[in-house]
């Protein structure tokens, strides 16, 4: 059976490799997911044969037998009859809340296993210092854990709209946070040297300082910075898988949590780059919130808004020979994507050149907007990322910002004032032409007022962006 074990672990470890690989290109992601699929089967089907020989199902009479394979199976179906309910009921919308809740499970597993690991070994270790090794794995999987766990929940609740996406920011949060640090290293101490289970207090204290360590660093990063802060989770969920491995001894958790873990940090240190953000920051929490010295309140936007109407905007693309699509979460919202890929269509139609650009954190979660239009069928090539598009915005002729907010804020650059100061953003106010769909003047996820509303060249398109979508489409077909 070790044999076997080694070489279906093998396989599976190539096939998530594929599919990581497949993932990373729009155009091959389809084929990434089913290589994911194709592996994470093999996967539960191995390690549910490895669990039932190791313990001696097979070798039980028929009753038995029924009894170990009642369990496995019986856990298996529920857990995969509630995800599947949850999944299928989720709307895009939702899904940078659902990813949110999926990075907590993982690290509730880790703490569980963790805890089971402690209370009872599968195995005992044959000398001291592989006992000691194997303690701290637990020490380390729990803490990842309880992090990824409590962190994860915040971020739930942020991206939900249950808390406020404006950080906390408690007095000396970053002491605060090198001395819960330093409590849980030091408790590993007495830790390591309990015999038995005597060390199960120090576990528990440990356990609740890692959890409150993680709804501190979360809730200390702002709504705008939310989407760096899920694909950081991301990372932590596959490092206390990782640990849970170790702790269990099975070589392709290992793999696969390394896997979900190093991705996850790489596309956190890409976002961040393209946030001009530090990911050092990012990981102790609360980066970019921290009040300028001597820095008065930012002032209100001035200036006066201007209103355009549908039959007047539909003119202007008409007439105009390069238009630009910003999505943001607002299209999201209104189910908007396939009205809006219809409007570009139609455009195309006419020789007008039609692109859609899109900033690292746009909507709750990266990517979030790539798979809209994806799912729109919207063609991969007309897709722009920002550090591509953000040079030909002035010789764009018209740009329509369809439910974004904080992603074309002025005042990220020009404003040192702003929460989102030096954040990169989409500098749509430099074409000839700037049209916001919104339905009110209220101010994005981040809270910050947007100067744009106000400028000379933008004009304000107020309603449902279905509907105002709509009434482009008829105006455009006429």
């Amino acid at each position: 059976m070790s044999g076997f074990l080694v070489v279906a672990y093998l396989i599976a470890g190539v096939l998530f490799i594929r599919s990581l690989g497949g993932l990373s290109k729009q155009e091959t992601a389809t084929q990434g997911n089913v290589f994911g699929i194709m592996g994470m089967s093999l996967a539960v089907v191995v390690t549910s044969m490895a669990w039932l020989d190791k313990e001696g199902v097979f070798d039980r009479g028929l009753s038995g037998q029924l009894l170990g394979l009642g369990v496995l199976l019986g856990g298996a179906l529920v857990g995969g009859v509630i995800g599947g309910a949850l999944a299928k009921r989720v709307e895009m919308t939702g899904m940078p809340e659902l990813v949110a809740m999926l990075h907590s499970f993982v690290g509730l597993a880790a703490v569980l296993v963790g805890f089971s690991s402690y209370l009872r070994p599968a195995t005992v270790a044959a000398d001291e210092l592989r006992h000691h090794v194997h303690l701290a794995e637990i020490w380390v999987g729990i803490a990842v854990g309880a992090v990824t766990l409590t962190g994860s929940i915040i971020a739930w609740a942020k991206l939900k709209g249950s808390l406020s996406g404006k950080p906390l920011l408690l007095p000396g949060r970053h002491a605060l946070n090198a001395i819960v640090a330093m409590a849980i290293v030091g408790l590993a101490v007495p830790f390591l040297q309990a015999t038995g289970t005597e060390g199960l207090i120090y576990l528990l204290i440990m356990t609740v300082l890692a959890s409150l360590l993680g709804v501190h660093l979360v809730m200390a990063i702002g709504g705008a910075d939310m989407p760096v802060v899920v694909s950081l989770l991301n990372s932590y969920s596959g490092w206390a898988a990782a640990a849970a491995g170790f702790m269990l001894s099975n070589d392709l958790l290992i793999v696969t949590g390394a896997l979900v873990g190093s991705s996850g940090a790489i596309l956190s240190i890409i976002m961040c780059r393209a946030m001009n953000r530090s990911i050092i920051n990012v990981i102790f929490g609360g980066f970019g919130a921290d009040a300028k010295p001597g820095a008065a309140p930012a002032a209100l936007p001035a200036g006066e808004v201007r209103e355009m109407k549908s039959d007047e905007v539909g003119r202007r693309l008409l007439e105009a020979r390069q238009v630009v699509i910003v999505p943001g979460y607002g299209m999201a919202v209104s189910r908007a994507q396939a009205t809006v890929k219809e409007l570009s269509a139609i455009l195309r139609e006419k020789g007008i050149k039609v692109r859609f650009a899109i900033h690292p954190v746009a909507g709750r979660l990266p990517g979030h907007m790539n798979v809209l239009l994806a799912e729109a069928g919207v063609p991969y090539d007309t897709v722009e990322e920002m550090e591509h598009i953000n040079p030909d915005f002035p010789q764009t002729d018209v740009v329509l910002v369809i439910g974004a907010n904080d992603i074309v804020n002025p005042g990220a650059l020009d404003d040192p004032t702003s929460s989102i100061y030096g954040m990169p953003v989409l500098e749509v106010w430099k074409s000839k032409l700037t049209v916001v769909f919104k339905r009110g003047m209220a101010a994005g996820y981040a809270g910050v007022e947007n100067p744009l509303f106000y400028l000379e060249g933008t004009r304000m398109l107020f309603g449902d962006a279905k509907k105002s979508v709509d009434a482009l489409v008829t105006e455009v077909k006429k």
